[in-house]
């Protein structure tokens, strides 16, 4: 019988909110002013807390910029996780809505917004996501690959994690390169993964009922 999972300790329960605290800091002054005027003594003093201990945190402003792209990630995952669990149906449907509802999102998000801008972002952020976009690329795959297995359990690890990384990096694309008309974006993607999914689902189902 498996055990069941442990829950955090209070010290474990701590450290996470600060840390939230902390990147929620970071991330609400970045829709307030240009990404190089966010000084990690306004990110502790918007958190409330001493900048020594926002440096006990993440240890550097790199560090820190780092963390907060991965926050973003993990936002942008939570937004289109209902979407995905909710297409058994249409998983073609469900992931091309997920996208759609992550190019609305990244169109409004403030560290999407400072990584692009022309103001310290694209110095300091950009990278994150491009030249040294593999930790961000590894993080976003295991999550969204993750909500596949979930939501369609019968579909192999590795295939699962190629089609979630597939979706990353082409997610990703659009973040670096904004487009102009969404709907339309959505509709070709719809159509040009569709294929793939269904015989994918397929054939994974096969597997399973021979199994």
């Amino acid at each position: 019988m498996a055990s069941a999972p442990r829950s955090p300790s209070y010290a474990e329960a701590t450290r996470t909110l600060l840390r939230s605290t902390l990147l929620e800091a970071a991330r609400e002054l970045a829709s307030e002013r240009p990404w190089r005027e966010v000084t990690m003594a306004a990110i502790a003093g918007r958190a409330g807390v001493s900048r020594q201990t926002l440096y006990n945190e993440f240890g550097s402003r790199g560090a820190l910029s780092e963390a907060l792209v991965l926050h973003e990630v993990d936002r942008f995952v939570g937004a289109v996780a209902d979407t995905i669990r909710h297409g058994v149906g249409d998983p073609a449907a469900a992931i091309a809505g997920a996208l759609g509802i992550f190019l609305h999102a990244a169109a409004e998000d403030p560290v999407v917004r400072a990584l692009l801008a022309e103001d310290g972002g694209r110095e300091e952020l950009l990278p994150l996501v491009t030249a040294e976009g593999r930790p961000l690329l590894e993080h976003a795959t295991e999550a969204l690959a993750a909500l596949v297995r979930e939501t369609w359990p019968f579909v192999a690890e590795g295939e699962s994690r190629f089609l979630a990384e597939t979706i990353v990096r082409l997610a990703i694309s659009y973040v670096v390169l904004p487009v102009d008309r969404i709907a339309p974006t959505v509709e070709g993607v719809t159509a040009l993964i569709r294929p793939y999914v269904t015989d994918l689902l397929a054939r994974a189902g096969d597997d399973a009922a021979a199994a």
